[in-house]
């Protein structure tokens, strides 16, 4: 694949080596200075690509999400905190037939940990157990709790029907550990994901980037989840 990556942070720049590792091409890289540049430049930079993966900042997320779709750009969205604008996300790649894959943790893992503690809090829906989350990332982590955080606490809320306490810890340089608990005076059951790198959240990227451009960039908004169903159904 011929990809843009958006963002030059540590993030992007782990995303171009794994990238190059795999084969695949690198034909440009836009930085804070490109970005900062008319709606019309950014989408010729864009353009001729078979895709683009977005490790920027939050408020850029709208410009890249309308300038990748204005290009006919598949887009992979991997930016955190920005989720209170997703409305308007889909609005623009509705607007501009854009396709997006978006998700709040690009971890193959992660995104099979949600799996696991969905039918976890169904287990205990019946019980006295008390639910609880814990998470702790990096301290340049701008947002917090995390989108991976929120995303577990809907999924206990959904089955579990009640307030699910959150603790949020930002220190040194912890790549993201997710700890889901659930509290009895006799025992406690936990569940932990815990990141070693950055790595599986550069790979999920690029997961993604080769499954939306096979799928030639049609027009829409995905989920990351949506694509790990696809490869667990055996549709890759």
């Amino acid at each position: 694949m011929k990809l843009a990556i958006i963002g030059n942070g540590a993030m992007g720049k782990l995303v171009r080596t794994l990238a190059a590792d795999d084969g695949h091409e690198i034909g440009r890289v836009i930085t804070s200075h490109d970005a900062a540049r008319g709606m019309d430049d950014l989408v010729g930079l864009l353009g001729g690509h078979d895709a683009a993966i977005d490790f920027s900042v939050a408020n850029a997320v709208l410009k890249n999400i309308e300038a990748a779709a204005r290009a006919g750009v598949p887009l992979v969205e991997g930016t955190t905190g920005w989720n209170a604008k997703e409305a308007e996300a889909r609005r623009l790649v509705a607007e501009h037939a854009g396709a997006l894959v978006f998700g709040a943790n690009f971890s193959v893992g992660v995104n099979l940990f949600y799996r696991i503690v969905a039918r976890a809090a169904e287990l205990f829906a019946a019980t006295d157990y008390a639910p609880f989350l814990e998470e702790a990332h990096h301290s340049r982590k701008r947002d917090a709790p995390s989108g991976t955080t929120l995303k577990l606490r809907d999924a206990l809320a959904a089955a579990l029907a009640r307030d699910i306490p959150v603790a949020s810890t930002r220190a040194g340089h912890i790549p993201g550990t997710h700890r889901v608990g659930f509290d009895s005076a006799a025992d406690q059951i936990t569940l932990t994901h815990t990141a070693r790198t950055r790595e599986g959240f550069a790979a999920g990227a690029l997961l993604a980037a080769r499954w939306i451009k096979g799928k030639q960039g049609k027009p829409g908004v995905y989920e990351f989840s949506e694509v790990i169903d696809s490869i667990v159904a055996g549709d890759r």
